[in-house]
């Protein structure tokens, strides 16, 4: 064990104070949800930058979208940059250039300005996330970990959503504009705690710097997280995701086969053979691709079906949040006395349970009643599942790869949620519109075209319907129901088949 005052700052840091402790995890904690909450903030300030900038709906996508695609991008070298130059330098100078470019953001003139400041956004965030983990993991003595590590997947998991809520009442009370000071104060507190708390660490690592590697792993996250954000917009067959698909694919590979073949690898990817990492991986992925799903229906649900406001919609989403928060620091206790692959088991049966639910109780007439049982045993399992699968992943790589661990669990949970929305997006879209077609008979065609398109158009055009306006929006509700059920049903099936691979490829030991 390195002591915190050792001057070469190589290898862990045990911290034994347990004030310092304690320190540490508010830094990382309030740093890391300075990130999350950036990541679905802007989410609800979508007509007000289209009105402040002139910005076309596909401009005003960038801007939101710009900082999720550097984010996912600069993970892994930017995680593995940490562990070779100092986790805690790259951490301050990441809050800094976080900081520095949200303030660019709150005050930008032209929509050029505020998309480079999205993007300074995303290389700042990148800098952060991995390394707050990956504090956590050298500084912590083995019998803490765990439970830091809880607290570190409560915020990952839940802040967003909270950050989603703060972010809405702003707009309601305010403007879009200050949306910015929940990151840029979050990032001040975690820099002013972090210069004294946060000790320095790092590990001596063999060999140069794996630039192709990281050049092939830039391209691959880049072009896997434009596709799956775009496709469900411009369509699977479209030659520009397809393109794009193409090129993922053949970063993907290249890396794959590069890093087979290096002495010094940004990633060995040979430790994907081990338990922990494959499972722990695989389980985020598929957890946080159906939980984005879910979020991505029930906005509609929320504020088309049922009518609510966006702040209201994002209020009804916060039992989730706090039971994952909740359970997310409870998970440690549950591995603890089951075992891990157990306790990961236990959460998906639980999260899988909340699924059904939601696409067996969902109806218009039911309202909030009808998925708040769900929602609930969704947040609850999640929570349970994600702390056990954070720890297998960052305990599978040996101690001078924890940033990358720690990037590669985030990695994850960002192209996961990409890939959930595309697909449960997608059997959405297409389930309404099949329903829809033959509950619009007797509509006039421009009309029931536009109506076939989605809930929100179908709601639009009910407005200034006349007589067709009653069935319209009933022809819409109950298509919308349906198609939420349907994909609702897809992700139970993934659910399922996922703990099926846990219980045969999970950790041993429980």
């Amino acid at each position: 064990m390195s002591s915190p005052l050792a001057p070469s700052g190589l290898g862990d840091v045990v911290i034994e104070d347990s004030r310092q402790r304690r320190a540490i995890l508010w830094a990382v904690c309030i740093a890391l949800m300075a990130v999350v909450a950036s990541v679905s903030g802007l989410n609800v300030a979508q007509p007000q930058l289209a009105e402040t900038f002139n910005a076309s709906q596909g401009t005003v996508l960038w801007i939101i979208n710009t900082y999720t695609l550097a984010l996912a991008a600069l993970l892994l070298p930017l995680g593995a940059a940490g562990d070779r130059w100092g986790r805690k330098p790259v951490l301050l100078i990441g809050l800094a250039v976080f900081g520095v470019a949200n303030l660019a953001a709150a005050v930008a003139p032209t929509v050029e300005v505020m998309l480079g400041a999205r993007l300074a956004s995303g290389v700042g965030a990148a800098m952060i996330m991995p390394v707050t983990l990956s504090v956590i993991t050298s500084t912590f003595p083995d019998s803490e970990r765990s439970r830091a590590i809880g607290m570190w997947t409560a915020v990952a998991g839940g802040g967003g959503i909270a950050g989603m809520y703060l972010s809405a009442l702003l707009v309601d009370v305010a403007s879009w504009r200050w949306l910015f000071v929940l990151p840029i104060a979050l990032t001040a507190v975690a820099v002013v705690i972090g210069l004294g708390a946060v000790p320095n660490s790092r590990q001596p690592a063999p060999g140069r710097f794996d630039l192709l590697g990281a050049l092939t792993s830039v391209v691959a996250a880049v072009g896997l997280t434009y596709a799956l954000h775009e496709a469900p917009v411009h369509g699977w067959g479209d030659p520009l995701i397809v393109t794009t698909l193409a090129v993922a694919v053949a970063a993907t590979t290249g890396f794959v086969l590069w890093e087979l073949r290096q002495a010094s690898p940004l990633l060995d990817v040979r430790h994907f053979r081990t338990r922990g990492l494959s499972s722990g991986s695989t389980l985020l992925l598929v957890l946080f691709g159906v939980q984005a799903g879910v979020a991505l229906m029930l906005y509609p649900f929320f504020q088309v079906v049922l009518g609510w406001s966006g702040l209201r919609s994002t209020l009804g989403l916060m039992p989730m949040a706090l039971l994952m928060m909740v359970a997310s620091g409870l998970a440690p206790l549950l591995a603890a006395r089951v075992g891990v692959r157990a306790a990961m088991t236990t959460g998906l049966t639980i999260a899988t349970g909340g699924l059904a639910l939601m696409a067996g109780l969902v109806s218009a007439d039911g309202g909030y009643l009808s998925v708040l049982p769900g929602l609930m045993a969704m947040g609850l399992g999640t929570g349970l599942a994600m702390t056990p699968s954070t720890e297998a992943i960052t305990s599978s790589l040996p101690r001078e790869q924890q940033g990358v661990a720690s990037a590669l669990n985030d990695l994850t949970r960002e192209l996961g949620a990409a890939l959930g929305i595309a697909l449960l997006g997608g059997l959405l879209a297409g389930g309404y519109q099949n329903a829809a077609r033959s509950r619009l008979d007797g509509v006039p065609a421009p009309l029931a075209d536009v109506a076939r398109e989605g809930v929100a158009n179908a709601d639009a055009v009910s407005r200034t319907a006349g007589a067709y306006a009653d069935q319209i929006r009933a022809a819409a509700e109950e298509s919308f129901v349906i198609g939420w059920q349907q994909a609702m049903w897809v992700g139970v099936g993934l659910m399922a088949a996922l703990q099926v691979f846990i219980l045969v490829r999970g950790p041993r030991g429980g």
